[in-house]
């Protein structure tokens, strides 16, 4: 790999970078509510939903990592700069598209009190977050030699489905996308702290 291609934070890439990973949040969402309206509620449903949840996280986790070449704190920051950007670029696309076309049940800007921007700062932290643990385990497999995609995000991918198991095991019965995405986050989080703990 060529210093070109690695902590890669030139300003045109970033945007770059961050508006593709936007356009494949967008792509994420129409999916999974043309899921959620064509497919009546149901165990199909619901696996379908996860499948699309869980291949959201890894593109909105790694692929900033993978945009910036994430090696060091510079390439990690960069990530997290692609995934901020990516959650605006999905903003203007929800704001544009989705919203005057009422894609969301009337319940989602019911938690706002009727207003639509109460999720958009929550999603901002949430891209963000993502893509900077993403960069994290990006760079410790990097450090390894093991940067590819699959290997990067499969521990993640299979301990949020181990971690949702446990936790419909145990008795927590929401919403199995939902279950899914958090499991997803806090498995992330916990590998990227691992790494961090291993590099110290």
């Amino acid at each position: 790999m060529t210093s070109a291609t690695i902590d890669r934070s030139e300003f045109r890439h970033v945007l770059l970078s961050g508006t593709i990973v936007g356009v494949i949040t967008a792509a994420a969402v129409i999916v999974y509510l043309l899921v959620a309206r064509l497919l009546s509620p149901g165990i199909v449903a619901g696996l379908l939903e996860t499948v699309v949840v869980l291949a959201g996280g890894v593109a909105a986790a790694f692929l900033p990592g993978f945009f910036a070449g994430s090696r060091t704190t510079q390439g990690i920051a960069s990530a997290a700069a692609i995934g901020l950007w990516g959650t605006i670029v999905f903003m203007a696309f929800d704001i544009v598209l989705l919203r005057p076309f009422k894609a969301y049940p009337w319940t989602w800007d019911a938690i706002g009190g009727g207003s639509s921007w109460w999720y958009l700062p929550i999603w901002w932290m949430l891209g963000t977050f993502l893509a900077w643990m993403g960069g994290i385990v990006t760079a410790a497999h990097a450090a390894r030699g093991e940067a590819t995609l699959a290997r990067t995000a499969g521990p993640a991918v299979v301990g949020a489905v181990l971690l949702v198991i446990v936790a419909r095991l145990a008795g927590l019965q929401l919403p199995l996308p939902v279950q899914t995405g958090a499991g997803f986050t806090i498995v992330l989080a916990v590998l990227a702290l691992v790494a961090l703990a291993r590099k110290s």
